[in-house]
């Protein structure tokens, strides 16, 4: 009954930048706390942001504070991870994760979050 789909992964040079998209399929979508994490081949998946319901509340992983933004549309269903200064580490796939159950904050906790979208490739190049 949820469809989370991710959009805008690419191929992009180190320090370059990328907008990922993430639409959810599903009325409730403004009652979701809504999160990132991406996975590099032979690795574990890493949360990488997450966002309240609201969009006022965000946190984000030590590897890309102060170069990734989260943020989100409830208008439009859609959640967002602008990615400025890229590096060759940030290589991955990027998920979208949905979490019915959270209400005023958000976790990095994978096993939190019932809805996950296919992943979109993120490949930086040096």
């Amino acid at each position: 009954q949820v469809q989370v789909v991710e959009s805008g992964g690419g191929l992009v040079q180190a320090g370059g930048s990328l907008r990922l998209s993430c639409t959810v399929s599903k009325l409730t979508f403004a009652a979701f706390a809504m999160g990132w994490f991406r996975q590099a081949p032979g690795e574990e998946r890493e949360w990488v942001s997450c966002v309240n319901w609201s969009g006022q509340i965000t946190y984000y992983a030590d590897s890309v504070k102060d170069r990734f933004t989260i943020s989100r549309d409830n208008a439009r269903n859609t959640l967002y991870l602008q990615m400025n200064s890229l590096r060759p580490d940030d290589t991955a796939i990027y998920y979208c994760a949905a979490d019915e159950g959270a209400f005023e904050y958000c976790s990095d906790s994978p096993r939190e979050y019932s809805y996950w979208g296919q992943g979109t490739q993120v490949t930086v190049s040096s």
